[in-house]
């Protein structure tokens, strides 16, 4: 009879443990997405790492 006790109180848990599961919702902004990508600065540095460069070889030809 102990036996048969258990699973009401089994089956009491498992319907205590589903009510307390979270709930997540998603959800669109309200606003668009904004990525600003400044490329310019990037592109700035390449020109004067290139710039350097180029000056370092022509005061130093025999550097290669």
């Amino acid at each position: 009879m102990t036996r048969f006790f258990h699973v009401p109180l089994l089956m009491l848990a498992l319907a205590a443990t589903a009510a307390c599961t979270p709930t997540v919702q998603v959800q669109a902004p309200d606003k668009p997405i904004e990525i600003n990508l400044n490329v310019n600065i990037e592109h700035r540095i390449k020109v004067e790492i290139e710039k350097d460069v180029k000056q370092a070889i022509s005061n130093n030809p025999d550097i290669f």
